[in-house]
């Protein structure tokens, strides 16, 4: 194997997981630091330059770091990197004046933007500091999308919204609420210099089963229905309700009939609960709920009488698997199952609606009728128009929606400067040794033992009386202090110097994770069956030394060091040092970006 060029910015990216995981790039280690220190606003701006919402991703984000966090390879639980985002944004100061100004000048160009939520808003964000003039336009009065719409306030209360939205808006951004745009080529008619859609995916699937129609007063499309609760249109449900599907928008629909008079709510799915989309949280806060989850069952018929609607009747299924992995859910033969019910809310899925958008203008739809968008530059296939967030690739989740609007205030800003949309600027990026003394380091290296945290929850009984009571209640400083040590430190990176190396071999015996070796070098595939552990997690790489004096290679396998710094202590030379990694992805805003730079 090559030496490791560690330069490339993206080498020792990938190897901070969290980070690398987050789809946008927060840097997860730093803030955490930061909380530790009790810097509760540099905490908080550390998150608002990458999520842009961090009081709300920190009561509401899927959390794609969490399962990448290294914690999980010494215990179960990764760290609570979601909640202690939510510690940042509860415990800060006023930060309104860190925040960046209305542009003084404007530069001419006018940016339309269709869709208020999470997408359009970054976007939004990202250029009006430019010049840029962004008119957001929304069919809802308010600005938010379906952070505002679907999003239950017992989850995100509605202050929360308000503030981090205005936070954007206060940029000098136009919001024109209560505007539905119909017509695309009408809208580009008007000489705007682009058009970015983020409209989401506003259609919940819905279910054509026997009884469908006749029963259809009290059958309910999930996302409609949580917007109407969110907007106070509906007050109250059946006593007894089933909700079809297992997403978190089934999760949001059980849990907010539980405090709108559902006193038997029942959510079933055709899945098994392993497979169901719901995050695992979600699934743990209903059943806390007391709302039973049943699966394996499918509904075959809505019953009804005199257009009433009195149960739904189910077929039980069971998964069966082919050669190639494949599911299939087939009949057990067991008799059909039935539930009586007042109310179903189908929550099956969502798809994107798009009849406002005329098939002649330059923009070409696939198979599945969703626009042809690239994935780098959220660039459609007409020279003006971009995409971002669930109307894009269809539903994912809010900070899926940010990453695509920073990526695409970037092509914007490309586009309207006359530039290439595929020369993406390469990330600034620092490393920094730590090093105070032989054995002093400046972050803390100390592995705490501890559990994760739970994070404390409202008395069930008060927390079921009202549906604006949110339920968590978040960490306090306490306990944000103790969940914050069992961050590992990821960013904080071992870095090798060949010529420093005497092989003493002392930083192998000390490592806790055997995954330092000093071997003859070869073929990768067969180098891997040749360390101290076996490196069989072929996405994370091998980090490789040469010119050592005895001609081996020092290979360190990245997947399963702790970056606990025993190696940097044990070694007499200092050949191993850490050095802290910080990332800063190019933004929009960020014209002091040179087009390449690296680690070195």
């Amino acid at each position: 194997m090559k030496p490791t060029d560690i330069s490339r910015p993206d080498y020792f990216h990938k190897v901070v997981d969290c980070q690398w995981a987050c789809p946008a790039h927060t840097p997860v280690p730093e803030y955490i630091r930061l909380i530790a220190a009790g810097r509760y606003s540099d905490a908080y701006m550390v998150n608002w330059k990458s999520n842009v919402f961090p009081g709300i991703l920190g009561r509401t984000c899927d959390r794609p770091c969490e399962p990448a966090c290294r914690r999980v390879r010494v215990e179960n639980e990764p760290v609570a990197i979601c909640r202690l985002k939510r510690v940042a944004a509860d415990f800060k100061d006023d930060i309104r004046d860190r925040l960046p100004k209305p542009a003084t000048v404007k530069n001419g160009k006018r940016i339309a933007l269709v869709g208020g939520g999470p997408a359009s808003l970054t976007v939004a964000r990202d250029l009006a500091p430019l010049g840029y003039h962004c008119v957001i336009f929304d069919q809802d009065p308010n600005p938010g999308g379906m952070i505002r719409t679907q999003i239950p306030r017992f989850r995100l209360p509605e202050s929360i919204i308000d503030e981090e939205c205005d936070y954007i808006l206060n940029l000098g951004i136009e919001f024109c609420g209560s505007k539905r745009i119909d017509s695309l080529k009408a809208l580009l008619a008007e000489g705007w210099d682009a058009v970015f859609v983020g409209c989401g995916a506003p259609r919940g699937r819905d279910l054509e089963i026997p009884g469908r129609k006749e029963a259809a007063a009290n059958v309910h499309i999930g996302i409609d229905w949580l917007s109407s609760v969110s907007f106070g249109h509906i007050n109250k449900i059946g006593k007894r309700v089933i909700v079809l599907g297992g997403g978190n928008t089934a999760m949001d629909c059980c849990r907010s009939s539980r405090r709108l008079g559902g006193e038997d709510v029942k959510v079933i799915v055709r899945s098994g609960f392993q497979e169901m989309k719901a995050s695992p949280w979600e699934k743990e806060d209903a059943m806390h709920e007391d709302i039973p989850i049943l699966n394996f069952l499918v509904p075959k018929e809505l019953t009804h009488e005199n257009g009433r609607l009195t149960g739904v009747l189910f077929e039980k299924v069971k998964a069966e698997y082919d050669a190639k992995g494949r599911r299939n859910l087939v009949p057990t033969g067991e008799p059909d199952q039935h539930f009586p019910c007042d109310d179903v809310l189908v929550a099956v899925g969502q798809e994107n609606a798009f009849p406002w958008i005329e098939r002649d203008i330059g923009i070409e739809f696939d198979k599945w009728n969703m626009p042809k968008v690239d994935p780098q530059t959220m660039a459609s296939t007409h020279p003006r128009v971009f995409f971002g967030g669930d109307s894009a690739f269809g539903p994912k989740n809010i900070i899926w929606a940010v990453a695509h609007g920073h990526d695409a205030a970037l092509s914007i800003d490309k586009l309207c400067s006359g530039g290439d949309l595929n020369d993406r600027p390469l990330p600034m990026v620092e490393i920094v040794s730590q090093k105070m003394g032989l054995h002093e380091w400046s972050y803390d290296n100390d592995i705490a033992p501890d559990r994760r945290y739970r994070v404390p929850l409202r008395d069930k009984v008060v927390a079921l009386r009202d549906i604006k009571t949110e339920v968590e209640l978040g960490y306090d400083p306490d306990l944000a202090l103790k969940e914050a040590h069992r961050c590992l430190n990821c960013d904080v990176q071992t870095v090798f110097t060949s010529s420093l190396c005497i092989e003493c071999d002392a930083c192998v015996d000390i490592c806790p994770m055997d995954c330092i070796t000093f071997t003859e070098n070869g073929e990768e595939a067969d180098l891997r069956t040749r360390l101290r552990a076996p490196a069989k997690n072929l996405t994370q790489d091998l980090y490789v030394a040469n010119d050592l004096k005895t001609g081996r290679v020092m290979v360190k396998d990245e997947d399963v060091c702790l970056h606990c710094g025993l190696c940097a202590e044990r070694c007499p030379t200092g050949a191993w040092d850490m050095q802290k990694y910080l990332i800063d992805l190019t933004h929009a805003n960020d014209k002091c970006q040179v087009a390449a730079r690296s680690a070195a």
